[in-house]
């Protein structure tokens, strides 16, 4: 790695990016590193290090936006919107358990549109990002959106750039939606499903009238593994379904949960103990101790058949766990063995797409990470990067390589 660039304002991104595409340096795009060890490792000279473009520039909560600079910790989103009864409705992924650093940035969630549990009901991360301002590839500054939806108007760049992870720009400043936090959580514990007769419950229950925000199942190893005592204590494989909302209407639809499973046994959680489970779900506690993990997106019924497919095939799970109702399926492997062709020829059949979210950077660099297109829709994939960054000056392969 030759030199770190750090960037104190947007003009000086413009002005660091345009010297590297002058001298046809490529930069490895970071913001507080917090997500380095996800994606391919970026095949870059210097680095630009945009942590100190930080801070809140304004917030409307009667408005239910807010813009930051990208550099800002999620940790500082998180405590303004708390003390206004707010909150980021994608609940972000904190992947410090994963990869042994900090929770990140804002600029870091949008670039990876990492989204967790409430996904189910609330959207991904991009669908939260009402505009930016970035720096292209080209060494060009533009913007997309505004603070309002009425001025998202013309190409939805917003959708093109989250999950884009620093490949087609770097952001200096980013505009999203917020919203009230939910003035009560409970949790619906069902215990002893196995995982099939889980992802029907959890489908069940996610297309019940009864607005749930959050669906995941723990099979009984997994579930062994959590903090939480009416989890790790019970025995026995746990399905977890979240109702949010105020106290009466929450109170109401956990009674008619529970009467629509009765017979199966069940347990409430309240307050913090619901919190600790969703947290650990959302971070993917559960399989932190797993040297090799792998996040695959299948349709909710699904992923019991594909985990059923790989043991047979002999792949060594640590672990496994369902979020999504089934259609978000998280697998840890022991030892070296990624078991890539195992994972993914299970797919073609099933539909879906996997992605290798922890192993060593010599592994990351021989394997496909991110799940290989289709030739056409790799074509489309490279005539973009050619219009945002056709010198290949931004993390250069650190989704594709040569891309």
């Amino acid at each position: 790695m030759g030199s770190i660039l750090k960037p104190r304002d947007a003009r000086e991104v413009l002005d660091a990016v345009a010297w590297a595409v002058a001298e046809e340096h490529p930069l490895e795009v970071l913001g507080t590193g917090s997500k380095k060890g996800m994606g391919r490792p970026v095949q870059a000279e210097h680095a630009l290090d945009l942590s100190g473009l930080s801070g809140i520039t304004a917030y409307e909560p009667a408005e239910l936006y807010m813009t930051a600079l990208p550099g800002t910790p999620i940790a500082e989103i998180k405590a303004a919107l708390a003390a206004s009864g707010q909150e980021l409705p994608f609940e972000p992924i904190d992947l410090s358990g994963l990869y042994g650093a900090g929770e990140g940035s804002i600029g870091g969630v949008f670039a990876c549109n990492l989204s967790g549990p409430r996904r189910i009901k609330a959207g991904a991360a991009r669908d939260h990002l009402l505009g930016f301002k970035a720096v292209s590839g080209r060494g060009e500054g533009f913007k997309s959106g505004g603070t309002v939806v009425k001025n998202v108007t013309g190409y939805d760049l917003s959708k093109l750039a989250c999950g884009s992870f620093g490949t087609l720009a770097c952001f200096t400043e980013l505009s999203f939606k917020v919203l009230p936090a939910a003035e009560k959580t409970r949790t619906l514990l069902l215990y002893g499903l196995d995982d099939r007769a889980a992802v029907q419950a959890l489908n069940r229950a996610g297309g019940s009238p009864h607005e749930v925000s959050g669906l995941a199942h723990l099979p009984a190893a997994a579930a062994a593994r959590s903090a939480v005592g009416y989890v790790r204590d019970a025995g026995a494989a746990v399905t977890a379904i979240r109702l949010e909302g105020t106290p009466v209407s929450t109170t109401a639809r956990l009674a008619a949960l529970r009467a629509m499973f009765e017979g199966v046994r069940q347990e409430e959680l309240h307050g913090r103990n619901s919190g600790a489970l969703w947290a650990e779900l959302r971070d993917v506690a559960a399989l932190i101790a797993a040297p090799i993990v792998w996040r695959v997106s299948v349709a909710p019924t699904e992923g019991p058949p594909l985990v059923e497919a790989l043991l047979r095939a002999g792949v060594a799970l640590t672990g496994w766990f369902y979020d999504w109702s089934g259609g978000l399926v998280w697998l840890g492997l022991e030892g070296a063995d990624p078991a890539a062709e195992a994972i993914r020829a299970a797919l073609p059949g099933i539909g879906g797409h996997a992605t290798l979210m922890r192993a060593d950077a010599p592994l990351r660099t021989t394997l496909p990470v991110f799940q290989p297109e289709p030739a056409p829709l790799a074509a489309l994939t490279a005539r973009v990067k050619e219009a945002f960054d056709p010198k290949r000056i931004l993390n250069p392969g650190r989704l594709y390589a040569g891309l």
